[in-house]
């Protein structure tokens, strides 16, 4: 026997939770791999165009592929983890390949022979690209991250709250505190890496900048490695995607019966034991699953009445999970529109702000191109406390709404303010390169002229999107949460991610076929390697054109949204509507 967090015994065969005491390497774990991962990517744009000698174009594509399939990575990564590895395993081998990763990428600047030589100081000169062999060296080193994100992404947070035991009130308290302490590492080590890591990055040596953070990496795996014998480890017990894909494959098979007058009282309907999920009531909308789980002669049943082939007869339970999915795909895929105006903030930002006045003050110092994006997370930083605690309860007087506003709406308010950013964003680019051609302060060998408009006019947009991710992204977030069945929240979390994923794609698709029709066009390219030749505004304009028809999309989505928990019995109602005076959120 042994004590558990409470101080009580416990028995061998329950897991031992050791709360607090694990908490040391879980948390050092997470800080130190937020600071290598997170200050190593920060500044791949700046390092691809500078070291690599990349064209804006190449850098900014390769960025979105890169931030993409790392986003991407988790829905595989979490299938993996819920059905043969369990999240210990999982996090181990993610540890050591993003070690390794950023150990490739620092190698890249270490070696002479794995980087394109140095761009000479002749302005006419061209820049020597990359070798196959150099760009197939630095893509090792990408691939090895995305793996290591695969893993790391979709179970810190799980594993960290494995630790503690949910059935006690101290457990309980560890961790909703847990959860504080990783949003607090999380924003340590994003300020961290926008300014510090970035600034030796930037100016004072790559090598050393990546190697900081490849040496952080390093600790990150020892700090984790070292909790091993504290560590309680949940064993994997299965993907809440393979029933999905049953429903599916048992709803094909069927497609040809006919569908019962009373669906809710006919269909199969087993609940296993201890299943963790609230039982779902029958809902009207996708009636072709229901097809899934029609009993017919020849279904066969176990002893504990569920159903013999699983691939054949599903229960009315796992339909209607599916249905919780496929309800909220729609919302989901407005996101994904929504995400490219982000993206815009965290790429063609930093080349904005290479050709403006960086100096900070009447000082000599310059802030780093990529730390500008910090402004962003204060943004959020700042408003989050200000809405929790003074809109809110305001906003609850006067709407009589538990939240002042419901979810959907709150996700509304933010595509608004992500419109209104790239409209500012525009106005910003247009007098920045106006002052580029009228009062240059400067020529830079590789761009071209340095604008004398202020890189500090940049924080209005950075601060404004950082608002509009605040109310869309935490809004999609605790959406997934509180829609979906309680087994399959780690998908819901996985889906912000691939949402972003498709985002990077999105955008940089967007770009290119930009790039390639304003080539040849009278006006010029939109976006040229010297954005003072180009119309980078324009391209604002048009994100912000998509972000209001992707808006409209999103309200009609909104109205048809049908909210989990309402049976037949009980009508499901739009995000408006209240129920006994609440919201139905």
């Amino acid at each position: 026997m042994e004590k558990n967090e409470n101080g009580s015994t416990t028995d061998e065969s329950k897991p031992n939770y050791r709360g607090w005491k694990s908490m040391p390497f879980v948390i050092g774990n997470e800080t130190f791999e937020k600071l290598g991962t997170t200050g190593a990517a920060s500044n791949l744009l700046v390092y691809f165009t500078t070291v690599f000698n990349m064209k804006s174009i190449t850098a900014t594509n390769l960025v979105n592929v890169f931030n993409g399939t790392t986003n991407f990575a988790t829905l595989p990564g979490a299938f993996l983890c819920d059905t043969y590895f369990g999240r210990y395993k999982t996090l181990g081998f993610a540890s050591v390949a993003s070690f390794l990763g950023l150990l490739v990428l620092t190698m890249t600047s270490a070696v002479s022979k794995l980087h394109p030589p140095t761009c000479g100081t002749q302005e006419t000169e061209t820049c020597p690209g990359a070798t196959p062999w150099q760009m197939t060296f630095l893509l090792s080193g990408l691939g090895l991250l995305v793996v290591g994100a695969a893993g790391i992404r979709p179970c810190n947070l799980a594993f960290g709250a494995d630790q503690f035991n949910p059935e006690t009130e101290s457990g309980k308290r560890g961790i909703s505190s847990f959860f504080n302490w990783y949003y607090f590492t999380f924003t340590f080590a994003m300020m961290i890496s926008l300014t510090v890591i970035v600034y030796v990055q930037s100016d004072v040596s790559w090598t050393w900048g990546l190697a900081i953070p490849a040496i952080m990496m390093f600790l990150s795996c020892a700090m984790f490695f070292l909790g091993t014998r504290l560590y309680v480890k949940v064993k994997p017990d299965g993907s809440p995607l393979l029933g999905m894909v049953q429903v599916l494959v048992a709803a094909i098979k069927k497609r040809r019966l006919s569908l019962p007058e009373q669906p809710w009282l006919s269909l199969h309907n087993h609940i296993p034991k201890g299943c963790i999920n609230s039982k779902l009531p029958y809902t009207n909308q996708f009636r072709l699953l229901d097809k899934a789980a029609i009993m017919t002669p020849e279904d066969q049943m176990n002893p504990d009445g569920s159903a013999f082939n699983p691939w054949r007869l599903c229960s009315m339970q796992k339909v209607e999970e599916l249905k919780c999915l496929a309800r909220v795909i729609p919302i989901w895929a407005s996101g994904v529109v929504y995400y490219v105006a982000m993206i815009q903030q965290q790429t063609y930002v930093v080349f904005q702000a290479l050709q403006s006045d960086r100096r900070l003050g009447n000082t000599s110092f310059k802030i780093p191109a990529a730390t500008y994006t910090i402004f962003t997370m204060i943004g959020i930083t700042i408003w989050i406390p200000i809405y929790d605690r003074i809109v809110v309860p305001r906003l609850q007087r006067l709407t009589k709404k538990e939240g002042g506003i419901s979810i959907l709406q709150r996700m509304g308010f933010g595509m608004v303010l992500a419109i209104v950013t790239m409209l500012i964003s525009a106005i910003v680019e247009e007098k920045r390169r106006g002052l580029a051609i009228t009062k240059p302060l400067g020529v830079d060998k590789k761009r071209g002229a340095i604008s004398s408009l202020s890189g500090l006019w940049l924080i209005p947009q950075l601060t404004l999107i950082g608002l509009s991710e605040a109310f869309t992204l935490i809004g999609q977030v605790e959406l997934y949460y509180k829609q979906f069945p309680e087994n399959m929240r780690s998908i819901g979390g996985s889906l912000t991610f691939v949402g972003v994923a498709i985002s990077n794609y999105l955008s940089s698709f967007l770009i290119s076929i930009v790039h390639q029709i304003t080539n040849g066009a009278a006006n010029g390219d939109w976006l040229p390697e010297d954005l003072n030749k180009g119309k980078l505004d324009y391209f604002y304009y048009l994100v912000a054109a998509l972000g209001v028809m992707n808006f409209v999309y999103f309200l009609v989505c909104a109205k048809w949204y049908k909210y989990k928990g309402h049976g037949h019995s009980a009508p499901e109602v739009a995000m408006e509507k209240l129920q006994s005076g609440k919201p139905q959120v």
